[in-house]
């Protein structure tokens, strides 16, 4: 036989042939279409599940980020008699966009049916309509008189998930009750006021739509009894992700009376276990694409038992052993490369279409398949990295070449006349 370059046409034509099953090769072939179709559904979960713990990270942060501000300014430096010089400092920060000193107290919420606590954030009219997560959600009633009248009006905003549990709409009206309220001869008494809901807004998070109310700052101060005084300053970004640029130079405008944290601050233990979680899932799920290319192997071994007598008539003409173990490491190899791709397709699709999927399964099982309080998003989100796609599909391809080099090595090592003697 003429000497052939590795992996040359035809070692590729044999090892093509070899995964085409006869009638009498049934097993091996059984074995490399189970070999298939397990790669194939272990790399499409792999890249739909951790697509979905990324579009659920993503997710979650933008609306936290959208919804809180990214830096808050704590401190005395934030009720002292120059507070309004203060803000006029941090907006000449570069890449701060907003800022909003803001009241931030817990409230009972008492509807025409029930009862609930509740979160009340107080801002300046113009702060909350530049709060675009919230102003630019509203589902019932308008932004328009929010703050006007006097020490604020009375006009409130409340989460869509509190305004269905409380039974109100927009124009309805809403009692708060403050459990800090004026000092009397026999102790604190709770002040209760009512107040009109001018809008109902929707951020897709529950736990937000189901706890916040947005009252104007100046009659948070007078309700609460806070007079001129703020909770803190909250501070936003143009770039949420240069905040690490940013912060130092807040911090140097504020000076030594304030204190200054940021998102990450406040949600360090939370996101913590979120990344924690999210590397769990992908050695879990990489270790279950290591065992499904197992198969790989039990196909091949298979494979060389039927293709004895054809191994060792090659041997003969003059095939060496390194064109052997190539054709049979090809022959391997395909069955991986082809569950691979087969998966990254059918993971794509899932992940582009996983909206219509959810509504499919939830109309025939009849279920949630998502739940908005046990999840915090009002929808399954899904977002592919391209890292993460890079690195599945890698670590496939590795784990279907690693385990097709054993049995192709094995079968290169077989002498021809021992091979030939019982045929």
């Amino acid at each position: 036989m003429a000497e052939a370059p590795p992996f040359g046409r035809w070692e590729r034509t044999l090892a093509l042939r070899y995964l085409r099953a006869k009638r009498k090769e049934g097993g091996a072939a059984l074995i490399s279409v189970i070999s298939f179709a397990g790669i194939t559904l272990a790399v499409m979960a792999l890249i739909v599940i951790m697509s979905i713990m990324n579009g659920f990270r993503a997710e979650l942060l933008s609306r936290i980020i959208s919804f809180n501000g990214q830096i808050y300014v704590q401190g005395p430096a934030v009720n002292a008699p120059d507070r309004e010089a203060l803000i006029a400092r941090l907006k000449r920060v570069p890449g701060v966009v907003q800022v909003a000193p803001t009241v931030e107290a817990q409230a009972i919420v008492i509807g025409p049916s029930q009862v609930s606590g509740a979160i009340v954030r107080a801002m300046r009219p113009q702060d909350v309509a530049a709060t675009r997560i919230v102003s630019g959600n509203i589902k019932d009633g308008a932004l328009k008189g929010f703050g006007e009248g006097e020490d604020g009006g009375d006009l409130i905003l409340v989460g869509q998930r509190m305004a269905e549990t409380m039974g109100v709409k927009a124009g309805d009206s809403l009692s708060l009750v403050s459990p800090s309220g004026a000092a009397t001869a026999f102790g604190a008494t709770p002040r209760r006021k009512s107040y009109t809901v001018g809008g109902v807004f929707s951020v897709g998070m529950s736990e937000y739509d189901a706890a916040f109310v947005y009252m104007p700052l100046n009659q948070a101060q007078l309700f609460f009894g806070k007079g001129d005084r703020v909770d803190y300053i909250e501070i936003n970004l143009k770039d949420p992700d240069k905040i690490d640029a940013v912060r130092p130079e807040v911090v140097q405008a504020v000076g030594p009376a304030g204190i200054v944290q940021d998102w990450r601050d406040r949600n360090h233990a939370f996101f913590n276990a979120l990344q924690v979680e999210r590397t769990a899932m992908r050695l879990i799920l990489m270790v279950v694409v290591a065992i499904t290319t197992l198969n790989i192997i039990s196909g091949l071994v298979m494979l060389v038992k039927n293709k004895t007598r054809d191994v060792a008539i090659l041997r003969t003409i003059g095939a060496s052993q390194g064109a052997i173990l190539r054709i049979f490491f090809m022959a391997g190899a395909a069955i991986g490369v082809a569950g691979a791709i087969t998966g990254l397709v059918l993971g794509a699709l899932f992940c582009l279409n996983i909206g219509a999927i959810q509504g499919f399964v939830e109309w025939a099982t009849h279920a949630q398949v998502f739940n908005a309080e046990t999840y915090f998003l009002s929808r399954l989100p899904a977002k592919m990295d391209a890292g993460e796609v890079v690195t599945t599909l890698v670590w496939s391809l590795l784990m279907s070449c690693l385990f097709s080099v054993m049995p192709a090595w094995w079968a290169s090592r077989f002498d021809p006349v021992e091979a030939l003697r019982y045929e």
